[in-house]
Formats: C-alpha cells, sequence, structure tokens
C-alpha cells in the first residue's frame, strides 16, 4: 500500500495539466467568432462586454478633409502689403517687416544642377572668385544654373577679379573690406580666361573690388584680363563692370581700350543719398565723369555704357528722374533698377520694399526717356542674365551692320577700279 502513495501523488498535478491543455485547445482564435451552435465551444452563460475605447467619435471622416484647400486669390493691394511680425524675448519685443514673397528665391543645389556644380567646381580649382558669392546675390541659382533651353550658353557667372577684399566700405555691400588687401594675383588673367573658355559662353561679365591701395588702382590687371578672354574666345562678348579709379579717366581709358565690348559703373543711388549710401571716396558726379569719358574715348556708337540703381533705400521719385536725367545727358544706354536688400543687420536698412508694378513702371519711363534698353524688377541686379541677353543681340547686330558695311564698301572700290581701267 505504501509503494501507490507516490504515484497518487504525481497523478494530482497531471491531471490539472491535462484539464488545462484541454480548456486551452478548446479556445476560439480571434479571427473566428464563436457561435453557441458549435459543438466544439462550450456555450458561455456570461454575457460578453466590449473593449472600451478611448475614441468618442466612431464616424469616419471624408478623405476630402485631409487634402488642403487652395487659397483664395489675394488682391493686389493685400499681395503688396508688407507684413509684420513681433520677435524677441519678454520686455524686448520688437516689430520688423518680413520679406515680401516676390523677393523669395529657392537655395541653390549642387546635386540638383549639374551646370551650378561645374561653375562653382571651376571656380574653387583656379582659385577665382565671384560677385555672385560675395555680394550673396538671390540670383545665383538661376545664372549659374542656366536653363533647360539654352543649358550651359544660358549659364553665367560675374567674375570679381583683384581678389574678394575691397578697399572700400560701402554701407550696402557685403564684401570683406581692408586698407591693405593681399597683392593681385599674377596668373588670374589666364585663370580666368581659361574658365571662360571652358564654360563656353558668349557673354561674360567681369568686376573687382577696389584697389585704391594700387597706384593704378588695378585698371592694367582688368586690362590685361580681358585681352586674355579675347585671345583665347575672340567671338566672345565682355563687360566690365569697373570702379571709378579714384576719378582717374587715364585708368579709365586703358580698360575702355583693352577690347571690351561693354563698360558698365554704377552709380548705385540719387546723387542726395550717394554721401550716406556709398563710400566718401566715390561721388556721384565722380562716376558720371566715367561714364562720360567712355564716350569720349570710344565714341556713342563704339561701345554700349551701363550703370544701375538701387531703390528702397528713401530716394524719392523727383529725385530718381533726376537721375535718369543725368544718364541721359552723358549717353548712357543700359540702365537697371533693383531692390536693395539687406545683406547683414551691420548694413543699411531697407527704407520701402518697392512692388513688381513700380518697376514696371520705372522701366517704362526708361524706355521713354531714351535708354537702348532697362532691365527693372525686385531681384534684377547689374550683371542681370537677360539683360545681357539683350545686350548680346545689340552688339552682334551692330558687329553684322559693321561687316556689312566694310563688304560694301571692298566691293565699291573694286568696281570703281575696274572701271578706272576699261577707261
Amino acid at each position: 500500500m505504501a509503494s501507490h502513495a507516490p504515484i497518487q501523488r504525481m497523478q494530482v498535478p497531471f491531471r490539472r495539466c491535462l484539464a488545462r491543455t484541454a480548456i486551452r485547445s478548446s479556445r476560439a482564435f480571434a479571427t473566428i467568432p464563436s457561435s453557441p451552435s458549435d459543438p466544439q465551444q462550450p456555450a458561455s452563460t456570461t454575457p460578453t462586454t466590449r473593449r472600451p475605447t478611448y475614441f468618442k467619435d466612431t464616424a469616419v471622416a471624408p478623405f476630402t478633409d485631409f487634402i488642403p484647400s487652395a487659397p483664395a486669390p489675394l488682391s493686389p493691394s493685400e499681395a503688396y502689403a508688407p507684413r509684420t511680425a513681433t520677435v524677441g524675448p519678454e520686455g524686448r519685443k520688437r516689430t520688423i517687416t518680413r520679406l515680401p514673397d516676390w523677393l523669395k528665391t529657392p537655395i541653390p543645389s549642387a546635386g540638383a544642377n549639374p551646370e551650378f556644380a561645374k561653375i562653382k567646381a571651376d571656380l574653387r580649382g583656379l582659385g577665382l572668385h565671384t560677385v555672385c558669392e560675395e555680394a550673396r546675390c538671390p540670383n545665383i541659382g538661376e545664372c549659374w544654373g542656366g536653363s533647360k533651353e539654352g543649358g550651359k550658353n544660358a549659364a553665367t557667372a560675374t567674375i570679381m577679379l583683384m581678389g574678394d577684399t575691397c578697399t572700400r566700405g560701402c554701407r550696402f555691400c557685403s564684401v570683406k573690406t581692408n586698407r591693405k588687401p593681399p597683392p593681385l594675383d599674377v596668373h588670374e588673367p589666364e585663370n580666368t580666361a581659361e574658365a571662360l573658355a571652358r564654360w563656353g559662353l558668349g557673354y561674360v561679365v567681369l568686376t573687382s573690388v577696389d584697389r585704391d591701395d594700387l597706384a593704378d588702382g588695378g585698371a592694367r590687371h582688368f586690362a590685361e584680363t580681358i585681352r586674355r578672354i579675347k585671345a583665347k574666345k575672340p567671338g566672345m562678348l565682355v563687360e566690365a563692370l569697373t570702379g571709378d579709379f579714384r576719378g582717374d579717366l587715364d585708368m579709365v581709358k586703358v580698360v575702355a581700350e583693352s577690347g571690351l565690348d561693354v563698360y558698365a559703373h554704377n552709380v548705385e543711388t540719387v546723387e542726395g543719398l550717394t554721401p550716406y549710401v556709398r563710400d566718401r571716396r566715390a561721388t556721384f558726379r565722380q562716376s558720371l565723369k566715367v561714364l562720360e569719358h567712355v564716350k569720349t574715348v570710344m565714341g556713342k556708337e563704339g561701345i554700349i555704357t551701363k550703370t544701375s540703381i538701387m531703390l528702397g533705400l528713401g530716394e524719392q521719385d523727383e529725385e530718381v528722374w533726376e537721375t535718369m536725367r543725368e544718364l541721359r545727358k552723358v549717353d548712357v544706354d543700359v540702365v537697371t533698377f533693383g531692390q536693395y536688400m539687406r545683406p547683414t543687420k551691420r548694413h543699411l536698412q531697407v527704407e520701402r520694399y518697392v512692388t513688381p508694378e513700380e518697376f514696371d513702371i520705372w522701366k517704362q519711363r526708361a524706355l521713354d526717356m531714351g535708354f537702348l534698353y532697362c532691365a527693372s524688377g525686385p531681384l534684377v541686379r547689374s550683371s542681370y542674365k537677360a539683360g545681357e541677353a539683350f545686350i548680346e543681340n545689340v552688339l552682334r547686330k551692330r558687329a553684322g551692320e559693321k561687316a556689312m558695311s566694310a563688304k560694301s564698301l571692298g566691293q565699291a572700290v573694286v568696281a570703281e577700279e575696274l572701271s578706272s581701267k576699261s577707261m
């Protein structure tokens, strides 16, 4: 009898295990509803309760509720109205004017645009600088990237000669300043010509920092660069955006006679604001003398002169009118209008954001006054490529007319010689 006791003690947990296994095997799966008619499922005597949920509204919203609706179009007065915002910590809050939508441009990307990446790589490889980067131009993506139709022929960059450090400190410009910049790179003219020959452009713009530390202001360096470009690419049209060379007209002549096609020098603003906006060594009358002397040296039809004016610095309409009249007196051919945009907080504040409609009005006024061309818009800059395309057509048309006149003159000389021989 004693030998059966351990066996009985082992049977009790064994029966419990078998009972649990039977219960588990008869449990229904969650995806198969159990019904009382199922012979394998025991009828439940307790009522089933719904699992509690935290969602109160069980109605499903329509799909259109998740699609943002298009905003209603704004009227011109509402669209051009400046928007303000309050910024700063408590106790020191201030109201600022936000940048209007018409002045916002996409951030350029070298990965998305191969032409942009190519130009940037060439510039870095040859150690060249551009005013596009130094002056933080908003059109850099458009100009460097070119267009789908024109490809690299539509791409352009404004090369900045003589380094990236200026000896003057204009209050609107973000280029670095120093009284004693580094010396000139003697290889820069050749490197610049080589880079432009690689790009295969039809029109190029050269500019420079002011180098008052040099005896000639960098005029001979500028002229040598233009000659190297013309030697490598005779058909390339060159625009030179120069400084005033401290009013030395002999240095202006050196650059004008170097073979360039467009001589540009910016007056920047109206005469009344010039001492406030530009460096004190640059005056409005001095800039007019530079533009006038170019026409005196090269003739009215021998070269195109160009200048640029920034709006939004506090100028009055009558002052802009007077500036345009002064420019026409010295036979300036091309004028551009653009919105002044503050580079940093250390520069001049924007007094007013000029609307696109006002820029269109100034463009028409300039054309009515006799300017050959006027590029006017919020994002227009002195080397805006839309203006370059127009000027390029004008220059090539003039070159064709000169070739035709030379050909007709040659034919007339030959005919006269033949007639004299026959007599």
